[in-house]
């Protein structure tokens, strides 16, 4: 399937009055933000349905997928899952809320489902250590693409999935969708944008939840229902200890990059959105598990990354013990100017100048209860990030349609994703990297460049790149 040229897309406001949604005055403030619907993308929203397959359909897989057929008339023709208890109730879900009410059908190797090529998008909603190859197989079956976060677990299967999208010319939306969330957008333009902090000298990322799995699960039987061998895919094969995919691989670097390359990355891409950063000059870390020392877990439970850019440095820190320094900011972005402070999360916003001369100024999150109550019978469901969700897959589905660039394009998510990757690898190998991107070395480091690809288990090959 050809399509034109993707080209950034430059237009100045964002015509979707039609939707419901929209009566909101806080959506059409947030919504200045986006890039204009053409009459493509307006097909998209009210003419023939997109043809959308899943990949990956535990918790936030389906909450995308949801997302998504909340604001636009998708037909959802397959969905993907090694477990079939997980495959079986996102498959019934899906019958009940498509418009079709059609049974979508089901796989248990994605290759099989992309195979059919009868897909115009697919949502990735896979572990991080899948994330690369799902994606890359469906562009290459010419689907467009909206992959969660982080892109990869390695710099190298990030600079691949960039090389994709360019090459097969695909539409490729990262699941970082601070920069759809209706308060921040809200905060950039009248507190960045409105030059409210003068000039920017420190920016502090932090997240300080216990979340960082920690237990001593004794090693079992494969349940019958679980193809352990097609989820653990490229990564080590770790003895089963449990189903691996409610949240238990994340405290495990065979699978994913820690709490840095699950917090970090969206608070990383917050501060670049809002302050036009690209790719940080340096990068540094310290830490390790310092205190949860009992279980099996080993990412890090106590972490500090330095990224440097011209005039300031943005330092996250996290925790998965003790409280934090703010307890109304657990998980946050700290932006220090000469004339105020931004604190920033995805619950709330609080501007605090340094004088009189500008007033103090509250952001609160933005809900959606009452035209999507829905929403409230959902389990798991992130009431606080649905909206965000929503108007990310509007800005994505707006991309598809003009064949341009998504607010949360490919190449923005593969520069926040590869800095927290760098910043793991600084930990890792005690010293500052300094990642080129157009050589796409660590400069002066052959040992660090080493480390930006990782082995593959047989018969699994790593995706190539250029």
């Amino acid at each position: 399937m050809k399509s034109a040229p993707i080209a950034p897309v430059s237009d100045a406001s964002f015509n979707i009055s039609r939707r419901r949604f929209l009566k909101s005055a806080s959506f059409l403030a947030a919504l200045s933000a986006f890039p204009a619907l053409g009459a493509d993308a307006l097909d998209i929203l009210n003419g023939k349905p997109k043809r959308v397959g899943l990949i990956g359909a535990g918790w936030y897989g389906k909450s995308d997928l949801w997302r998504l057929i909340q604001v636009a008339p998708v037909e959802v023709v397959s969905i993907c899952d090694v477990d079939k208890k997980m495959l079986a109730g996102a498959v019934e879900i899906a019958s009940q809320r498509q418009k079709s009410k059609k049974t979508p059908r089901t796989y248990s190797d994605h290759r099989q489902m992309l195979k059919e090529k009868d897909l115009d998008i697919v949502l990735v909603g896979s572990p991080d250590h899948w994330h690369a190859l799902h994606a890359i197989a469906a562009m290459e079956a010419g689907a467009d693409v909206y992959c969660q976060k982080p892109i990869s677990k390695d710099v190298r299967e990030g600079e691949a999935m960039l090389d994709a999208a360019r090459k097969h010319q695909r539409v490729v939306q990262i699941g970082t969708q601070r920069k759809s969330t209706p308060h921040l957008i809200d905060v950039k333009k009248k507190v960045v944008e409105a030059g409210l902090l003068g000039k920017i000298g420190h920016v502090e990322m932090c997240c300080y939840y216990h979340m960082r799995a920690n237990g001593n699960p004794p090693v079992e039987p494969v349940p019958d229902f679980l193809d352990y061998e097609m989820w653990t895919g490229p990564a080590p094969l770790r003895p089963y200890d449990g189903i691996p995919h409610r949240r238990w691989w994340r405290t495990f670097t065979e699978y994913g990059n820690g709490i840095v390359g699950d917090m970090c990355v969206h608070m990383l891409d917050t501060a670049r959105w809002m302050l036009g950063l690209g790719w940080p000059k340096a990068i540094s870390s310290e830490g390790g598990i310092y205190v949860q020392k009992d279980g099996k877990s080993n990412i890090s439970d106590t972490q500090t990354a330095t990224f440097e850019y011209d005039g300031f440095n943005a330092v996250w820190q996290h925790r998965t013990w003790g409280t934090p320094p703010d307890p109304d900011y657990p998980w946050a972005i700290f932006i220090y100017g000469e004339k105020g402070t931004l604190k920033a999360s995805t619950m709330r916003a609080d501007f605090i100048p340094l004088d009189n001369k500008s007033k103090p100024m509250h952001f609160e999150c933005f809900f959606e209860r009452e035209k999507y109550p829905e929403d409230l019978s959902e389990k798991d469901i992130e009431l606080n990030a649905a909206p965000a969700t929503r108007l990310h897959m509007i800005d994505f589905l707006a991309a598809v349609g003009k064949r341009g660039r998504p607010v949360a394009d490919i190449e923005e998510g593969h520069i926040s994703t590869a800095s927290c990757i760098l910043a793991n690898l600084a930990m890792e190998t005690g010293r500052p990297l300094r990642y080129d991107p157009k050589q796409r070395i660590v400069a002066g480091d052959t040992e660090a460049t080493k480390l930006l690809r990782r082995p593959y288990r047989t018969p699994w090959q790593h995706p190539s790149v250029g």
